[in-house]
């Protein structure tokens, strides 16, 4: 009996422990939703600024800014997020980068940590210190971005509400000097997706998204590969859904 007792004690105990882990879990879920969604704003917030940072130096150059500056060899020297800096009210860093060294070059280098929160995701911020951004333009072919050449709004014949200008993607891994983006070959088309690299966050059920009209909106996991494949050119023709 003392042996058949102790079972049903350590079995009791057991349960209990699992019930209240349970219970520990369906209050902390929940709150990492709600963060999530609380989180959202900001980061709207920021691709906006982006976004109108872009306009502003359409305005003033005639046309978007490069995906990057290359050297006299072709190699990425400098990033867009670099160029629209003075449209981001950071002139006083724009002015302390050096164009005639690479961006993680001896002087551009002791800026790397000086641009705070405009190119990162609150809730993607990795450590409060984390120096990747957030943000990044789809290059390619095809793009709103091409490599070999800027391009002007009004050659964007899908029409600009339709086309993706700018895009969040959860862990980057790319430090908001560096000039490199997401390749339009590389990309997987879907939202939050687990395999491929692509449009991507940490907010619940989908990620923000910038269109070269001005617009940000949040973009959910369910859009078709379809649609998405439609939002990235700038003269496919594609139809799109109007409740995309």
């Amino acid at each position: 009996m003392a042996v058949t007792s102790g079972f049903w004690n350590r079995a009791i105990q057991w349960g209990v422990a699992v019930i209240l882990i349970l219970v520990l879990v369906s209050l902390i879920l929940p709150g990492v939703q709600t963060t999530g969604h609380r989180r959202r704003p900001q980061c709207m917030s920021n691709l906006r600024n982006i976004v109108l940072a872009l306009h502003n130096y359409h305005s003033g150059h005639g046309s978007l800014p490069p995906a990057y500056i290359s050297d006299a060899n072709g190699r990425p020297m400098h990033s867009w997020r670099v160029l629209i800096l003075p449209y981001l009210d950071r002139n006083d860093l724009y002015q302390l980068y050096r164009f005639d060294e690479p961006w993680d070059g001896p002087n551009n280098s002791k800026l790397h940590n000086l641009i705070g929160d405009a190119f990162r995701c609150p809730q993607d911020h990795r450590g409060a210190r984390s120096t990747e951004t957030s943000y990044v333009a789809i290059v390619g072919q095809e793009t709103i971005w091409p490599a070999d050449r800027v391009v002007k709004l009004d050659e964007v014949s899908d029409g600009l509400s339709s086309t993706l200008l700018v895009v969040e993607i959860a862990n980057s891994g790319i430090h908001w000097m560096q000039p490199r983006d997401l390749h339009v070959s590389q990309m997987s088309r879907t939202i939050n997706g687990k395999s491929g690299q692509g449009i991507s966050s940490a907010h619940p059920g989908g990620a923000v998204v910038g269109f070269a009209d001005g617009h940000v909106r949040f973009l959910s996991e369910m859009t078709p590969a379809a649609t998405i494949e439609a939002l990235l050119t700038i003269r496919g023709g594609e139809t799109i859904p109007e409740s995309f």
